[in-house]
């Protein structure tokens, strides 16, 4: 009998960020991944509260580190703005219309204490939602969420009282020192 999976890829990038190509998204992580397209998004509600999640203990990168809202991969042909809004939707239930670049061009390489490594081209953008808002977790993504004041996150991250992805702790340090705020507290 034969089944019809569809299979996840990832576009990889040449070191100056042109696509060169494509690969299955559970074959790139490893101690030699190479450099592919990612996206970060920070979720805000109306009272600028930022929602944070753990990541499921099944990731095979990070697994229950605490995060940004959302992370993911653009597949081939997709937009980096599909892209989140798709991954916003499947992983925390969250219906986004407008996210906001915030950091168009970041990248970063990071390696866990198991050898596996991190490689990308990463876009950081914010979205907002409705204050109020419960997201809906998928638990294989995110093992638990919470709302905090992003000067409250901010400031924990950049002190380490807040132990955060290796990724989200340098898009917190490149937010602070372009001195973040859209509208923020």
């Amino acid at each position: 009998m034969e089944t019809n999976v569809e299979v996840e890829e990832v576009v990889l990038l040449a070191e100056d960020g042109t696509p060169i190509g494509t690969a299955p998204k559970a074959t790139v992580h490893t101690e030699n991944t190479p450099l592919h397209l990612a996206f970060s998004c920070y979720v805000f509600d109306e009272e600028n509260q930022l929602l944070v999640t753990r990541r499921a203990d099944s990731k095979r990168t990070w697994p229950g580190v605490w995060t940004n809202s959302a992370c993911g991969h653009p597949g081939p042909g997709e937009s980096i703005e599909d892209a989140v809004r798709r991954r916003l939707a499947s992983e925390l239930g969250l219906d986004i219309t407008t996210i906001l670049p915030l950091l168009p061009e970041f990248r970063y390489r990071a390696v866990m204490p198991n050898g596996i490594v991190e490689n990308e081209v990463c876009p950081v953008f914010r979205a907002v939602v409705a204050t109020g808002i419960t997201p809906s977790p998928d638990p294989d993504e995110v093992g638990e969420y919470r709302w905090i004041p992003w000067a409250d996150f901010s400031r924990q991250v950049l002190s380490g009282a807040f132990e955060v992805s290796p990724w989200c702790r340098l898009q917190v340090e490149q937010l602070a020192a372009r001195d973040f705020v859209l509208g923020m507290s």
